[in-house]
């Protein structure tokens, strides 16, 4: 897949940048061309000769060269390119792009690109776990930059932890699924994830155990197959995956607004575990125990979102409209009765009896209902399912545009 691409290749300043020599000479190994850019820091640990000559190509360096610029050099480095890889990506680096700075060649090229952006973060372990640096890589992923690692293992200051740049075949073959034009290039699919908090009061809340895996694995499945994914999620224990847009709700009425907001859609998958109800009478201030006086609680019904966006219109309903049900007995009773209440089109049915272990697990026993009628999967890890579904959501809209 990597033959006549053409990577924009960013070096920035760290150790790991000696790596990066490895990953031009695999890149030109499968036919890729490979136009280096070289940082400033980042000319302190690899010269430029030695990148322009594995490179084959003219290394670029300073922003003002004249001959360039007179015809906006970098706006043209920048549109030509495929994919724009950045290796090692420092924590100063996506400071930088989070914050969409343009003082430097490479931040200009960054700023100025319309290509996907590819990520190889690389730092000392305390830099990596810096809250700083986990919103920058939340903000980035956001914004749909692509990131391949980092690992954990000894590093050159002599800490062991994550922050390892990761090794140039994992880095090579993160660029080639990213240039892969996968079933779902150019769809849009939104998923929706994790539980709801319904307040009580500031400090208290209704919630249930779901941890987000599912959605998350749903959402970075289709990412894979080249969709671009909303993701609005509840607070989640799992992180959000990397390359999607992260809509970050907290009630079911934030996350019906998201949603709307984030249509049309060529398919939605609704994997929350919303909350049915909320306190219609939650207090403003912390509730204070009383003695011998329980505390009275109202409940109003939340909004069904599943059966909201099955109800709409085209061009807002999406031609594919996936509901999940989490049952405890009768399973498949109660999602076929769910769907035709619904209204949606599939329904993904599970059973979460806690014997059972799958809310807040790792694997996932599922029945996929259709129009068709019922198909039981087998238990197996949620990424497996995740891919399994995703590639059922490409082969229906594939048949169905």
């Amino acid at each position: 897949m990597l033959a006549t691409r053409r990577i924009l290749l960013i070096i920035g300043g760290g150790i790991a940048a000696y790596k990066v020599l490895e990953v031009i000479r695999l890149l030109r190994g499968q036919g890729a061309s490979v136009v280096p850019v070289l940082t400033r820091a980042g000319a302190q640990f690899v010269t430029p000769l030695s990148v322009a000559a594995l490179a084959g190509s003219t290394l670029h360096q300073d922003l003002f060269d004249l001959t360039a610029e007179a015809e906006m050099g970098h706006i043209q480095l920048s549109r030509a390119a495929d994919l724009v890889v950045v290796a090692p990506c420092t924590a100063d680096l996506m400071a930088k792009m989070a914050g969409g700075h343009a003082d430097d060649l490479a931040t200009t090229l960054l700023m100025a690109t319309d290509k996907r952006v590819l990520i190889a973060p690389a730092m000392n372990v305390r830099m990596w776990d810096h809250p700083a640096t986990q919103r920058n890589l939340v903000m980035l992923a956001g914004d749909g930059v692509l990131v391949v690692g980092p690992d954990s293992g000894d590093m050159a200051c002599g800490e062991h932890g994550p922050g390892r740049m990761a090794e140039p075949r994992a880095i090579v073959a993160a660029i080639d699924a990213a240039l892969s034009a996968g079933p779902l290039a150019g769809r849009h699919v939104l998923v929706t994830s994790g539980p709801t908090h319904e307040p009580i009061d500031p400090v208290r809340y209704i919630a249930n155990r779901s941890s987000g895996a599912q959605g998350t694995a749903i959402a970075a499945a289709l990412r894979d197959l080249g969709a671009r994914v909303s993701f609005v999620t509840g607070p989640a224990s799992v992180s959000p995956p990397h390359g999607v847009q992260v809509i970050a709700v907290e009630t079911a009425r934030e996350m019906l607004d998201a949603v709307q907001d984030a249509l049309p859609a060529d398919a939605a998958v609704f994997c929350a575990a919303v909350a049915d109800w909320r306190v219609a009478n939650a207090a403003g201030r912390k509730m204070k125990k009383q003695d011998n006086a329980l505390p009275v609680l109202e409940f109003a019904e939340n909004p069904d979102i599943l059966a909201t966006v099955s109800a709409l219109h085209q061009p807002q309903r999406p031609p594919l409209v996936v509901g999940f049900a989490a049952e405890t007995h009768d399973v498949i009773a109660h999602a076929q009765a769910k769907r035709a209440r619904k209204g949606c089109d599939w329904i993904v049915a599970n059973d979460v009896s806690p014997d059972t272990g799958i809310m807040g697990g790792n694997e996932n026993a599922v029945h996929l209902i259709t129009a068709q009628g019922v198909e039981n999967w087998p238990r197996l890890p949620k990424d497996q399912v995740a891919r399994q579904l995703a590639e059922r959501i490409a082969a229906h809209l594939g048949a169905v545009s």
